[in-house]
């Protein structure tokens, strides 16, 4: 019998795990833009488990091993920005990232201030565009980012209805 992905908040003890899958999980995209310098790939463990004790941060697990990840905070202006969003590479393809996404759109909307929900994706990651659109965010804007990537930001409104439709 198989076992189950539970999609639940991160605990402290969940750093090392996070920070060893995030850096699997961001090789594709360093990768497609030839660049090993992306934030996800240099972040340093002492800054990620800074996000641990003041963002929400979710995690996916198969049984013990953390499989997923995603980051979220509300900022003054009631925007909920979203971030660093990784699946463990034997896992992607499976519907994980429309779920962790959802997960971090449902607690960031537990802040009655949150307005709308942002993010941003490499120009050239057509597989996280694809499923930033089928979870309804649209193009808002792009920058260059301190590593020199060409980032496109996205965004939906929290308050629709429709903001939570994930299609399987």
């Amino acid at each position: 019998m198989g076992m189950s992905v539970i999609i639940s908040a991160a605990a402290a003890e969940d750093a090392e795990q996070i920070f060893k899958l995030q850096y699997l999980a961001f090789q594709r995209e360093a990768e497609l833009y030839g660049n090993y310098l992306i934030q996800p790939l240099t972040q340093s463990l002492d800054s990620l488990k800074a996000e641990l004790a003041e963002d929400t941060v979710l995690v996916a697990r198969l049984g013990d091993e953390v499989v997923g990840t995603v980051r979220g905070s509300v900022d003054e202006d009631g925007t909920g920005k979203i971030g660093k969003l990784c699946v463990h590479p034997r896992l992607q393809g499976h519907g994980l990232g429309s779920r962790l996404l959802r997960a971090v759109e449902v607690a960031l909307s537990g802040h009655a201030a949150t307005t709308r929900f942002r993010l941003h994706t490499g120009h050239k990651s057509e597989s996280n565009l694809r499923l930033y659109r089928k979870a309804g965010y649209t193009r808002v804007g792009g920058r260059t980012a301190s590593d020199g990537v060409q980032l496109v930001i996205l965004e939906k409104d929290a308050k629709d209805p429709s903001a939570f439709t994930v299609s399987a």
